[in-house]
């Protein structure tokens, strides 16, 4: 199973991810935004509010996305 260890938002509703096997993707947020449970994502402080949580990524709002989506839906 894939390990998150570092996550950074861009302005652009994007994700930069860090995994423990040292790979890298970028994650674009956008065509999610359309999704009932990512909506609120569209404000920025609410992207911003990401929280790491190894095997998964969540915000404020109770959204979340696993590692193995954005490893192997990033580029």
């Amino acid at each position: 199973m894939r390990v998150i260890t570092s996550i950074d938002t861009g302005n652009d509703w994007t994700l930069d991810i860090t995994f423990d096997d040292g790979a890298r993707r970028l994650f674009d947020m956008k065509p999610l935004l359309e999704c009932e449970a990512f909506a609120a994502l569209k404000n920025i402080e609410v992207f911003r509010s990401i929280r790491n949580g190894g095997y998964f990524v969540e915000w404020t709002n109770e959204a979340d996305l696993s590692a193995d989506t954005l490893y192997l839906e990033g580029k």
